[in-house]
């Protein structure tokens, strides 16, 4: 296993209880004092914005910093009376791990609540090695992760992480974390990913797609509105935030955007339909025609666009890391097309590669975590 450790921070505050946290009420106070920065934000500002009295918000605050989620950031002259007393997260006193489990590798990221990574492995073995191997891996690189930045012998020794996060390719079961047939892996079909891997590592575990997790940490990031996440790797799927929220659907398999079928006497796909977007776009990755796998995905891009009128359409995974600007290109030539062609639809919607890089999906699986700790969804 190929180690990639790069640690910015040390340990985190001793017993701080994350369990503390849930509260609704709590975690209003918890986003505002991450969304401050260093500069800090006074209790009266947090009143006013959470629309809590003075009291609830002392109360909440002095817990906060008893516990070591925060700190003060100095002291801010007053409009009349003594200057305010500022507060700011402690970003160490809670992290995360997120784990990217694709099909031939995987990638590890601790991150803290700023959802900063502080450290982060990497690996050349993926859902192809087995279930058991694998998780056999996942425990030890996620063991071996938390030690080197948080100084703990095992993840349940360390008494400010809340879990670990993992994504990999759909379908699965988000709430339960059960893995269906993953396209190329029947083997997995199945498979309690979820209860399987807390058992290993003592921690709570979520397990959600890869492609919805990357959503979900550019939502977290800043992105705004209603956006679709397209990641072309090893397989093409979807992940997408409506109206500032990662949508799942009923059953959690929304998003398999690559099993949507484009050509009814196409190649056969592994899914077992013919001529599904994924196959046909990297069966033309394959043979080196990138403008043509580009027109492919720009086609499906458009067929989302039309049904969800979404604002946006982001682009990522290794293929497109390859040659980003071939794919931006070619997706915002179909778009294009077609909004010349609708009636009332004005200007395409705009493409653009995502934020984030390799990284991206194992963030977005460290987000799992973080994101209910601030009242967003996870």
């Amino acid at each position: 296993m190929d180690r990639v450790n790069r640690t910015k921070s040390g340990p985190g505050p001793a017993g701080a209880n994350l369990l503390a946290v849930r509260s609704h009420n709590t975690a209003l106070v918890l986003d505002l004092l991450r969304g401050a920065g260093a500069a800090g934000i006074s209790r009266l500002e947090l009143a006013e914005r959470t629309g809590l009295t003075p009291q609830a918000v002392s109360k909440i605050t002095a817990r906060l910093r008893e516990e070591g989620f925060a700190a003060e950031a100095g002291r801010r002259a007053s409009t009349g009376g003594k200057p305010r007393t500022v507060l700011r997260l402690v970003p160490e006193a809670g992290h995360a791990v997120g784990v990217h489990l694709d099909r031939d590798e995987l990638r590890a990221v601790l991150l803290d609540l700023n959802g900063t990574v502080v450290g982060e492995r990497y690996g050349t073995v993926g859902l192809g090695g087995g279930a058991e191997a694998v998780l056999d891996l996942v425990a030890a690189e996620v063991t071996a992760l938390v030690g080197s930045v948080l100084g703990c012998g095992a993840p349940a020794d360390a008494p400010t992480l809340l879990g670990v996060g993992v994504a990999l390719p759909g379908p699965l079961d988000h709430v339960r974390g059960v893995l269906h047939r993953v396209t190329g892996f029947p083997e997995w079909a199945g498979f309690p990913l979820r209860d399987a891997l807390a058992g290993r590592l003592g921690v709570p575990v979520v397990v959600d797609k890869d492609t919805n997790a990357a959503a979900l940490g550019l939502a977290a990031a800043g992105e705004g509105g209603s956006f679709a996440y397209l990641h072309l790797g090893t397989g093409l799927g979807a992940g997408l935030v409506i109206g500032g929220r990662v949508h799942r659907g009923v059953r959690t398999g929304a998003g398999e955007f690559g099993h949507q079928v484009l050509q009814l006497d196409g190649p056969l796909c592994p899914c077992g339909e013919r001529g599904c977007v994924e196959v046909l776009c990297l069966g033309a990755v394959g043979r080196g025609r990138t403008a043509e796998a580009a027109r492919v995905l720009g086609v499906g891009a458009g067929n989302l666009v039309g049904l969800l009128d979404i604002d946006l359409v982001l682009l990522g995974g290794r293929t497109v890391a390859g040659d980003p600007e071939a794919y931006v290109r070619g997706v915002t030539e179909v778009l294009t097309g077609r909004a010349r062609r609708a009636v009332g639809v004005g200007e395409a919607v705009p493409v653009r590669v995502a934020s984030g890089g390799e990284r991206g999906v194992a963030v977005g699986a460290g987000q799992l975590l973080l994101g209910p700790v601030f009242g967003r969804d996870g």
